[in-house]
This record gives C-alpha cells, sequence and structure tokens, in this order.
C-alpha cells in the first residue's frame, strides 16, 4: 500500500508511537522536491521542540517519523543537526546543492569529436602526439578553420576523448578470432638419410606389452 504523508495531525510522541507502530505495512511516497521533504523535516521537529535536552526514545521516536521523507538515516542525522544549528531562521533547512544556472560549456563539440574519428580511421590509431600534430599542421599550415580547437589538443587529453561514451560508441572495432596456424605435432616417417641417432616409436598398439623401438642407421 502507497499513500501519501500527512503527520499535521500528530500533536504528541504517544501518537506518532501508535501511527509508527500501526503502519509497518505502509509505503510512504515522498515527495520529489527536497525542498517539501526539507519543509516536512522542519515541520516535525519545531512541532515537538527537538533538542538535545529531550530524552533518547522520544529522539529516535522523531528520527522515525523523519524517515518517512525519503532519506536515509545517515542523511537524515545531517538535517537534524543543521536544523539546531539554525532553527531561529525563518526557513531552517536550504537546499545547499542545486544545478548551476549555466552549465559549464564544453571546449570540445561533436564536430570537433566527428574530426578526431575521422582522423583516428585515416591514420589507423597511431599514438597521440602523431594525431595532435597532425590537427597542429591541419589549421597552421593548411588553414582548415574545422581544426581551430582540436590544434592545441594535449596528448593526454586525446586519450581522454578516445575514452568518452560519445566516440567509444562511434567506433566500435571487431577483430575475430584467429585460428592457431602453429603446428603441434607433426607424424611422418623420419628420413635419417644414412645418418645415425635417428629413432622411430612404433605407435600402432600391440597390447600391454613392450613398444618396439626402431634404431635408424
Amino acid at each position: 500500500m502507497v499513500v501519501n504523508m500527512d503527520e499535521t495531525r500528530l500533536t504528541t510522541i504517544a501518537q506518532i508511537e501508535q501511527f509508527l507502530g500501526a503502519s509497518a505495512v505502509v509505503q510512504f511516497t515522498p515527495s520529489q522536491d527536497d525542498e517539501e521533504r526539507y519543509a516536512h523535516i522542519s515541520r516535525v521537529l519545531k512541532r515537538f521542540d527537538y533538542s538535545c535536552a529531550l530524552a533518547r526514545p522520544t529522539k529516535g521516536c522523531l528520527r522515525r517519523l523523519g524517515h518517512t521523507s525519503g532519506y536515509s538515516r545517515q542523511q537524515l542525522t545531517r538535517l537534524v543537526s543543521r536544523w539546531q544549528s539554525n532553527r531561529l531562521a525563518p526557513t531552517p533547512l536550504v537546499k545547499r546543492y542545486m544545478a548551476p544556472n549555466a552549465p559549464f560549456a564544453r571546449k570540445y563539440t561533436s564536430a570537433d569529436m566527428a574530426l578526431l574519428l575521422e582522423m583516428d580511421r585515416a591514420n589507423e590509431d597511431v599514438c597521440a602526439p602523431a594525431i595532435v600534430r597532425l590537427f597542429w599542421r591541419a589549421f597552421h599550415e593548411y588553414g582548415d578553420p574545422r581544426y581551430e580547437r582540436l590544434a592545441s589538443l594535449s596528448s593526454s587529453h586525446l586519450y581522454n576523448l578516445r575514452k568518452s561514451t560519445s566516440y567509444q560508441l562511434r567506433r566500435v572495432s571487431l577483430i575475430k578470432t584467429r585460428a592457431v596456424c602453429n603446428p603441434i605435432g607433426q607424424r611422418r616417417v623420419p628420413r635419417p638419410d644414412g645418418r645415425a641417432g635417428f629413432v622411430r616409436v612404433d605407435t600402432v598398439h600391440q597390447g600391454d606389452g613392450d613398444v618396439p623401438v626402431v634404431v635408424g642407421t
């Protein structure tokens, strides 16, 4: 069973304990907005005047009610500590980390990745310093404006670009398993050519007796 959380009618610790004991099979759906979850935690802590002076069972009960926000025990402990230090502020809990208004700009674009792929294919994946030198020559000596950003690419960062997901998805090479061509053994009649020291072993099974050995002359 999945329900939304509304704890505003819980005004005493006994009611919270009774509520938590009766809702063992209930799964709460926390809000996806961190600000709403912060407000939920602040309401609970402020309503019961959470402080270090409270008994340990009481604090544990309030923390259990705070788990309905969807945060882990460790994260909830950090939020409670922050609330205690800022409890007199109009908004004790404020989200500290958020996405920047302007995301970081990528220096090398998709067009640059396409040029890198083209250069690697044409030169059969030579070492990075050679590719970097080709980029530099393409822009400074041949005046190709497409290689303006790649002309200043370092060898170490070129390896990083080759490891990127966009590069790996475009550059996939499959190599089939090659058959072993080395002969493991040869079965042929010895040709001593009149030289001594050649031994021929008769491999035909002739019972459990000794295998005859013929020494060539």
